[in-house]
C-alpha cells in the first residue's frame, strides 16, 4: 500500500513526460519532409521517399547504399508519372501498373428513383473526366461492384444479409420497384453504372481499357482469389487510385484489404462520397493520407496525365 501511495502521489505531483511515440493529430495531418532519402520495403516491394517531398512507388530505383543526404531523385522517365498529393507530397507513379477502382457507383446507389445520394452524384463528373485522362497514359479503368449470382445468396454470412435487409423484408435478390429488378444481382438494372458512367464504361470495354469486376462483399478484395485480387496480380498492377461510393463502407473496405496486401493507395477526395453522417468521409480521408496512403484529387491527376 505504501509503494502504491508512493507511486500515487508522485504521478499527481510530477507531470508525465510525453510518450517519445506520442504523435499529435496536428502533426499527422502535416508529416515533416524526410531529411535524407530513405527507402522502404524490400528487395521486390519498395517505395524511396527524398527531402523534396517526391515519394518514388513505381519500383524501378532501388536507393544506392551510398546515397548522399541532398541525393535527387532519377529522372522522370517515359513508363512514369508524378502525381501531387495532400501533404506537400508528389508520388511517382508506374503508368502501367497503375489502375483507378471506382467502387458501386450503380443505380442501386445512385439513381434518384431509389435514394438520394447528391454527393455521390457529384463524383459523376469528376470521375468523367479523369478516366479517358488515364486510359492516355496506359492504366486500368476497373469498375468494381456488386453483382450477386443465385449460387452467392445460398453462401453469403448472416451479418451481411442482415445489414442490407429492412426490417419488412426485401434484401439481396428481392424484387426493386419498376425495371430495376432483382436488387444488387448479376445484369439487373440496378446493379448497372449510374447514367452516363455505364455509357464510359462500354467505350472502355470495347478499347480494351475498361474491365467490370464483381464483388460479394463490402470490400472488393476480401479475400485472395477474390476477381480483384486475381486481376491485379495477373496484370502486374501495384498502385490503386480509389474512388466511388459509399467512403467509409465498400470504399474503405476496399482500400484498407488493398493496403494489407501491399498496394499502394491513393484517394481521390473529389471521386468519392458517402450518405453517413458527419465525420464518416472526413474520416476515411484523414487516416488514407495518414496511415494507409496518399490523398489527392481529379484534376491533379489529369494534370500529371498532361504532362
Amino acid at each position: 500500500m505504501g509503494a502504491a501511495r508512493s507511486l500515487l502521489e508522485s504521478d499527481t505531483t510530477e507531470p508525465a513526460a510525453t510518450p517519445i511515440h506520442d504523435t499529435p493529430i496536428l502533426g499527422l495531418t502535416m508529416r515533416p519532409k524526410v531529411p535524407a532519402p530513405v527507402e522502404y520495403g524490400n528487395e521486390s516491394e519498395f517505395w524511396v521517399e527524398y527531402p523534396s517531398g517526391l515519394v518514388d512507388v513505381s519500383r524501378a530505383d532501388r536507393l544506392p547504399s551510398n546515397a548522399a543526404a541532398d541525393a535527387k531523385p532519377p529522372p522522370l522517365k517515359p513508363t512514369q508519372v508524378d502525381i501531387e498529393v495532400n501533404g506537400d507530397r508528389i508520388v511517382r507513379v508506374n503508368k502501367e501498373a497503375t489502375a483507378i477502382v471506382i467502387i458501386d457507383m450503380q443505380n442501386f446507389f445512385l439513381h434518384p428513383d431509389l435514394r438520394a445520394h447528391p454527393l455521390g452524384l457529384a463524383c459523376v463528373d469528376p470521375l468523367l473526366k479523369v478516366v479517358p485522362a488515364l486510359r492516355s497514359i496506359g492504366s486500368k479503368i476497373l469498375w468494381v461492384n456488386w453483382g450477386l449470382t443465385d449460387h452467392e445468396l445460398k453462401t453469403l454470412p448472416p451479418s451481411l444479409i442482415r445489414s442490407f435487409r429492412k426490417h419488412n423484408g426485401g434484401g439481396f435478390g428481392s424484387e426493386l420497384p419498376g425495371n430495376f429488378g432483382r436488387l444488387l444481382m448479376r445484369d439487373a438494372y440496378n446493379s448497372d453504372l449510374y447514367g452516363p458512367l455505364q455509357e464510359e464504361y462500354l467505350k472502355g470495354q470495347k478499347a480494351g481499357s475498361d474491365f467490370w469486376i464483381h464483388k460479394n462483399r463490402m470490400s472488393g478484395i476480401w479475400g485472395y482469389q477474390t476477381a480483384l485480387d486475381l486481376f491485379l496480380k495477373e496484370n502486374g498492377i501495384t498502385t490503386l487510385l480509389f474512388a466511388g461510393v459509399n467512403t467509409d463502407q465498400c470504399v474503405l473496405g476496399t482500400l484498407v484489404d488493398a493496403y494489407y496486401r501491399g498496394y499502394d493507395c491513393i484517394v481521390l477526395e473529389d471521386g468519392t462520397a458517402t450518405t453517413s453522417p458527419e465525420g464518416g468521409y472526413e474520416n476515411m480521408i484523414y487516416n488514407s493520407g495518414n496511415g494507409y496512403g496518399f490523398v489527392t484529387d481529379t484534376k491533379r491527376v489529369i494534370a500529371a496525365a498532361q504532362q
